[in-house]
């Protein structure tokens, strides 16, 4: 059974190392090492500040098992990794908006997304079905989509964060995947450190926050 996203991000640094070959467990332990204490500008959580409603919105369906979601501050540092929070950030590879989500793969997320049975508040089934290119760079169709995208991934790849970062960035077909190796790419490797460190940063100031609530 998948863990759920928040346990499996916490083992990322152990369960990806013993999973790969020598020359993987280097690069990728050298990406979470030099991310492990990255700390978040106050800057930079006013960005992702403007889309916390919409992150703990979409980020609260079950899209592919019952009880098991993807965590909301998972998505927030996934965002700030790919795009800084920037909803018009466009990449080299024509990735959109603060995801960074590929049009031909977003365009499918939609269309599968419209074939199920929730509706959701900020975006209709029929736009959903007819996505557009210039959609993603929307900020409540982006999210909807990374929340999609990463639950799908999560279960299909048994919540090893190392291949479900490595099937958000290269693909999740490629054949490294298949024998439970992450995307032999430096970008992905840099992806899956940064991820890990902008979360755990998050937790961390989450943790603060309680306590000085007395929570």
């Amino acid at each position: 059974m998948p863990r759920t996203m928040k346990s499996c991000i916490l083992l990322l640094c152990a369960c990806a190392i013993l999973l790969l070959p020598a020359s993987g467990h280097s690069q990728l332990a050298n990406s979470i090492n030099k991310y492990k204490d990255v700390r978040l500008s106050t800057e930079r959580m006013n960005k992702i500040g403007h889309y916390h409603e919409l992150i703990d919105y979409f980020a609260g369906f079950t899209f592919f098992q019952a009880r098991h979601k993807v965590n909301a501050d998972f998505i927030r540092a996934l965002i700030l990794a790919e795009s800084d929070a920037d909803t018009g950030a466009v990449s080299s590879k024509n990735a959109r908006g603060l995801g960074q989500i590929i049009p031909s793969t977003g365009i499918e997320a939609g269309i599968e997304l419209s074939r199920g049975t929730v509706d959701f508040h900020n975006v209709s089934r029929e736009r959903l079905r007819n996505l557009s290119e210039e959609d993603l760079f929307d900020p409540a169709v982006n999210i909807l989509l990374t929340c999609y995208l990463i639950a799908k991934y999560n279960y299909k790849f048994n919540g090893q964060l190392h291949l479900v970062l490595s099937a958000w960035n290269a693909g999740e077909n490629i054949k490294e995947l298949k024998y439970g190796q992450h995307a032999p790419y430096q970008e992905t490797i840099d992806l899956i450190g940064k991820v890990n460190g902008y979360y755990l940063c998050l937790l961390k100031q989450k943790k603060t926050r309680l306590a000085d609530n007395g929570g």
